[in-house]
């Protein structure tokens, strides 16, 4: 029997990883400000108060601290899930990340895993200032030893962020923020997906439209004024960005023939870059047009005020759509 329930997103990551805390005494939480205020975005909101100080730690404000901290928890056993308070922090911690986290089981040949997540509120869409308003997750994707989630819904959040954290390999877990509250089905019976694979989420037969996290909601909405204007999308939700599940794409480039890629982030070196690459490599005689993509700019993020400038929406995506079909 299924058991659905409405959530924001922000509050369906509370429910699995209080159930990930249920499911094993290994798993704790680290973070700034993550117990009795249950994070910047309340999505650690009462953790603590079930689970104790000694799982849901409040930790100095040291991201090379935190990161550095959970990979010794790591060789001891437990399963830590770091929160980044907001994108643009995590920088302090990249040495961590980069070269100690996503090396160390290679470096000891199998013999030590790093069952470590670090949550990543990330991307626009709030208002803010530089530095809380950022995409780095390129950077991490081209990290080998690291894999790289974001979930688009509440149902996936809900179900990924479990299947991080029982992962023996560290996970970043990157949280669109501009979709922590609008709300969505979970259904807590069954996961719709596995961690790393990519979904169809619309159907459709002359192009096809591939993102992850935030902007799968503007594309969305980009293919339904499309079908107003007569033309039939296919949406994709990415999931995984590293390793990417790269069939569901090639088969829907093989039927549609066009591909336009959105991010947040900026387009040079990017997420988006690479799949651009790849489907051209594998994917060439069945393409009908160039592989388009609809990034951030070149820049750094701007002030509050120009975001809507700066980041992707329909327009933008529709934009390319017509370029795709004028080929």
């Amino acid at each position: 029997m299924s058991d659905i329930q409405t959530l924001p997103l922000a509050k369906a990551i509370n429910a699995g990883l209080r159930q990930a805390m249920l499911d094993d005494p290994k798993v704790l939480l680290m973070g700034e400000d993550i117990g009795p205020l249950g994070g910047v975005f309340r999505v650690t909101e009462g953790l603590q108060a079930e689970f104790g100080a000694k799982r849901v730690i409040d930790t100095p404000l040291a991201e090379a601290g935190i990161i550095g901290s959970a990979i010794g928890l790591a060789m001891r056993g437990y399963r830590p899930v770091c929160e980044i308070q907001f994108d643009g922090f995590i920088f302090p911690g990249f040495n961590q990340i980069t070269t100690q986290l996503a090396k160390l089981t290679n470096r000891h040949e199998g013999q030590i895993q790093m069952p470590v997540v670090i949550r990543v509120p990330y991307g626009g869409h709030i208002g803010a200032v530089e530095h809380h308003q950022e995409s780095p997750e390129a950077l991490f994707a081209h990290t080998a030893g690291l894999r790289l989630v974001s979930p688009s819904t509440p149902n996936d959040a809900y179900w990924m962020i479990q299947e991080a954290i029982a992962s023996n390999d560290p996970v970043m877990f990157f949280e669109p923020k501009g979709r922590y509250w609008p709300k969505g089905p979970v259904d807590f019976s069954a996961s719709s997906a596995p961690l790393h694979s990519t979904r169809v989420v619309r159907e459709g037969t002359e192009v096809t439209l591939l993102g992850h996290g935030a902007m799968l909601s503007v594309l969305l909405e980009a293919a339904d004024i499309a079908a107003d204007e007569g033309t039939s999308i296919e949406v994709i939700d990415l999931r995984s960005i590293s390793p990417i599940d790269y069939g569901p794409i090639l088969a829907s480039v093989q039927k549609t023939g066009r591909l336009v890629v959105a991010q947040e982030a900026p387009g040079f070196v990017s997420v988006g870059s690479e799949i651009a690459a790849t489907v051209t490599e594998r994917a060439f005689y069945s393409l009908e047009a160039p592989v388009l993509r609809v990034t951030g700019f070149d820049t750094p993020f701007p002030p509050a005020k120009l975001e809507t400038i700066y980041l992707p929406d329909a327009d933008r995506v529709l934009e390319a759509v017509d370029r795709a079909l004028a080929y």
